[in-house]
């Protein structure tokens, strides 16, 4: 066990080590971090549960819907695993998920998440026509993760990701490749999980297309654009089972309530913190709720869910809800199998 937890410390160390860099590389000046990154839609709280814990999902993550959150959290399938989600996000836009994560071994682990999202159809507005060309255009991006998860100990997880990210503007594109590590480490101390992930590791990204080809005489020429990098993120993450079957503090074979907090700092935007709730009953009914602390839109949100249970499958239905303040809010809706 004790080369296990060293293994988990140098996990930790390089994931730090990221985390410093990543703050090095940054200005000191918080307002010009923001909007400085490309596909900030990657940063996005996908995964109905987990919106309506906050986005605390870095410790909590145990199944397909977490991948974005932690690549580890597919190490903790039983057998096998399917998940769909919509969300009506703000300002008309939308975004899917869908996802399938499979045990191989025991303790080797595999997955596919499809993240598709969708602004909506927009006017399209020139100089002469301020009020609109009767055209419409509208954003779009995809990200595709193919997922690893090892479970090295029964305590210890670890996955990597590789994923696929495009971004359509109109006529004009941006695609590339990035990669995602995370880990599970359940201490053993008073039933305390800690989670830790760095995501969108990538090179820097620039937009190209016809829509940034300008022509002059008989000759096309694109227009130089500027590269702009991942909003790259580290996530530190802690859980514990305060009552249900594993808890040290109160045990209850029919109620379980977690908690969960994490500590958010990406390439682009300040240090946040989020923190979860979630109260379940008999494995059947769950209550949730999720507050953000250091966010400029999202404050609260909750959920609840439902699971039917039979002997080789079960599924479940979720539901999100979350305060943009003066954006308004959102709704969330997701299914889980399993079999």
């Amino acid at each position: 066990m004790m080369k296990n937890i060293k293994i988990y410390y140098i996990i930790l160390l390089s994931t730090l080590m990221t985390f410093s860099y990543a703050q090095e590389d940054a200005s000191p000046d918080i307002v010009t971090k923001v909007a400085t990154c490309a596909a900030n839609w990657l940063k996005l709280d996908t995964g109905t549960r987990a919106i309506a814990m906050g986005g605390a999902y870095t410790a909590a993550a145990n199944g397909i819907s977490g991948v974005p959150y932690n690549p580890a959290s597919i190490a903790f399938i039983n057998n096998q695993e399917a998940f769909l989600s919509q969300t009506q996000y703000v300002a008309g836009i939308t975004y899917n998920v869908m996802g399938y994560g499979r045990n191989l071994s025991g303790s080797d682990f595999v997955g596919l998440h499809i993240f598709a999202l969708d602004s909506g159809p927009m006017a399209i507005t020139t100089e002469d026509e301020p009020d609109g060309t009767g055209q419409d255009f509208k954003v779009t991006g995809i990200c595709i993760r193919g997922t690893y998860a090892r479970s090295v100990t029964d305590r210890l997880r670890i996955g990597f990701t590789g994923k696929y990210i495009r971004e359509d503007i109109y006529t004009s594109y941006m695609q590339t490749f990035a990669f995602d590590i995370g880990s599970n480490f359940n201490t053993g101390i008073y039933g305390f999980v800690l989670g830790m992930s760095v995501t969108n590791l990538g090179p820097e990204v620039k937009f190209g297309g016809e829509g940034l080809e300008v022509d002059v005489d008989d000759d096309t020429f694109a227009k130089i654009t500027e590269e702009f990098p991942l909003p790259m993120t580290f996530r530190l993450g802690i859980m514990n089972e305060l009552i249900g079957p594993d808890s040290d503090f109160a045990w209850s074979d029919d109620h379980r309530l977690l908690v969960t907090l994490d500590g958010i700092n990406s390439r682009d935007y300040t240090v946040q913190g989020v923190m979860g709730l979630e109260y379940g009953w008999k494995d059947i009914g769950y209550l949730r709720f999720g507050n953000k602390f250091g966010h400029d839109t999202a404050k609260w949100s909750f959920g609840g869910g439902f699971n039917i249970n039979a002997s080789d499958f079960s599924v479940g239905l979720d539901y999100a809800y979350v305060n943009y303040s003066v954006l308004d809010f959102t709704h969330q809706f997701g299914l889980n199998f399993e079999f």
